[in-house]
């Protein structure tokens, strides 16, 4: 049995239709800007300025001492060290950021399936009592 609806009443269902899309987008805005939206962008970009800076500034003193026979109090090899420290440091954040966006990714994934298993059973229910109405 199919609705015949009139123009007007089809343009107020699609506009509903349209607010629930739009409700749900912003809904789903708002979760990926806490899992690693835009300020997590700006964070990252933030951190990596800082380990290049510290990066170059230690290659730079460390050229400087060299070049001007500079005697310091530290091993000759210490700003290598403190080189690879911040390289393994800069890897491990992009390690953990990388996880978080997959866990957020998974959870998404989690829950389509979750809500196709739900439709699926709901189609079978509804097909089942199709058969029967028909029997």
């Amino acid at each position: 049995m199919t609705e015949h609806r009139s123009p007007a009443e089809e343009t107020v269902a699609l506009e509903e239709e349209l607010a629930h899309f739009k409700a749900e987008k912003e809904k789903i805005r708002k979760l990926v800007g806490q899992v690693g939206g835009s300020k997590a962008a700006h964070q990252e970009k933030l951190v990596t300025i800082v380990f290049a800076l510290a990066l170059i500034a230690l290659f730079t003193f460390d050229v400087l001492s060299h070049f001007f026979n500079i005697k310091l109090a530290v091993p000759p090899v210490f700003s290598i060290e403190i080189a690879v420290l911040l390289v393994s440091l800069k890897i491990i954040w992009m390690i953990h950021s990388q996880q978080r966006v997959e866990h957020f990714q998974f959870w998404i994934l989690n829950s389509i399936e979750f809500r196709l298993d739900q439709i699926s059973k709901q189609l079978n229910s509804l097909a089942q009592a199709e058969m029967k109405n028909e029997s």
